[in-house]
């Protein structure tokens, strides 16, 4: 499908774009510019709509990627940067959207018709979601689709920036996703002039237990391949450590009296969290900057490391409550593991139960930080910081307002 605007004046009537803004010029109108796809700045107002501006467009869609150059997308001004943004409607996705418009980038949304937990956006909130944005709608999945969607945008690519993200880290869901479907874009975008990835990893890949822990390594073996046999193709894999909402599922339930539960002695595992405001600037900050060019960058939010013992005394402090802690052994998840694997042998079709129990497991005990090559241990400091936003401020705000727009959904294993 082709290229679809959220500016709410018109919308674009090519074969497979639908409208679905509340006021829309004529398709006569539309006829008579006879363009395939402007930038969200062209429409920023219909006085600018000048026949120069015109012109700069219809000869843009009219190169092709080999006439552009692959370097040249560094030194143009952030309004003339094509970004195609796949994943942009999941929870990282809508934050780096609204980043990149905010700095003034011709950002591409590229997005699902039923969007969001199972789906429950259409089309119209997902062009709210991504005001600003030229919003495709396509699937990742397929890459003929996908193709001919990049294709029908008729203006070249310069730069990709991928948060596709399994929804539940099941065994097939993470390689459809985390490997293929981020391969995908990998491809659609490179074949429309795209000479730079930025990809959203996960720090924990560090220490590949999980399928989409290991399928994300794949493409990112692969993506660092194509960089070394193009030399005009560079990449930036971001590597985060834990979010504020996957920290935030206890929150309600310790405002409500009930106990702090974590596993072992609350020790087991600590994160330098990151807001998704801090990580979408981060994210941004690669596409441009060339210190982070074919780098992996792990990256934590300010302050120091924090254990779930720490986590949960913080709460009861904002609570000005006394800490009432439920101490869980990790044992038990050890037994429920093995009791599914030895299950799976004899109904396949649980893979994805035993794979749920073991990413369970993983985050009760691993940390989410720099895993040092030289000691094997989990190293806060050598963990990098970035941002303002600290977990305390997330906490006091979700007990002030609750964790709408919070939710965790398929992810709530994590």
């Amino acid at each position: 499908m082709s290229l679809c605007l959220s500016y709410n004046v018109f919308t674009l009537n090519s074969p497979k774009c639908q409208s679905y803004n509340k006021t829309r010029l004529s398709s006569q109108f539309i006829n008579q510019i006879q363009v395939n796809s402007l930038s969200y700045d062209a429409l920023a107002s219909p006085i600018d709509f000048s026949k120069k501006r015109l012109n700069f467009f219809r000869a843009l869609a009219a190169k092709t990627p080999l006439e552009i150059s692959k370097s040249s997308f560094r030194e143009k001004k952030p309004k003339d940067v094509n970004i195609l943004v796949v994943g942009s409607t999941g929870y990282i996705g809508k934050f780096v959207v609204k980043e990149l418009v905010d700095r003034g980038f011709n950002v591409i949304a590229v997005a699902r018709e039923r969007s969001g937990i199972k789906g429950k956006n259409d089309k119209d909130e997902t062009l709210n979601q991504l005001e600003g944005a030229n919003v495709c709608f396509s699937d990742v999945t397929n890459l003929e689709n996908l193709e001919k969607s990049v294709e029908d945008l008729g203006v070249s690519i310069d730069v990709i920036v991928s948060c596709l993200a399994s929804r539940s880290g099941g065994v097939k869901d993470s390689w459809k996703i985390d490997y293929e479907a981020t391969k995908n874009s990998l491809v659609a975008g490179k074949n429309h002039g795209a000479s730079h990835f930025v990809l959203l990893s996960a720090i924990c890949v560090q220490k590949p237990l999980l399928e989409f822990q290991r399928a994300k390594l794949k493409f990112e073996a692969e993506l660092m391949r194509e960089a070394e046999e193009d030399g005009g193709f560079t990449y930036s894999i971001v590597r985060p450590t834990a979010f504020f909402k996957s920290l935030g599922g206890q929150v309600e339930l310790v405002k409500d009296g009930k106990p702090y539960v974590m596993f072992g002695d609350g020790r087991l595992c600590a994160c330098k969290p990151i807001s998704e405001e801090d990580l979408a600037s981060f994210i941004a900050d690669c596409v441009l900057s060339e210190d982070k060019i074919n780098r992996i960058l792990p990256i934590g939010g300010p302050g120091k490391a924090l254990t779930p013992l720490e986590q949960g005394e913080m709460l009861f402090r904002l609570l000005g409550k006394e800490p009432k802690f439920l101490k869980v052994p990790i044992g038990i998840m050890d037994f429920a593991i093995g009791l599914l694997d030895f299950l799976v042998k004899i109904f396949p079709s649980m893979e994805d139960a035993a794979e749920f129990g073991k990413i369970g497991r993983y985050y009760a005990a691993e940390s989410m930080l720099i895993l040092d090559p030289e000691t094997g241990e989990y190293s806060a400091e050598k963990t990098p910081s970035y941002g303002e936003d600290t977990l305390e401020e997330f906490f006091d705000k979700v007990l002030r307002e609750g964790m709408a727009g919070q939710e965790l959904g398929e992810q709530a294993i994590f």
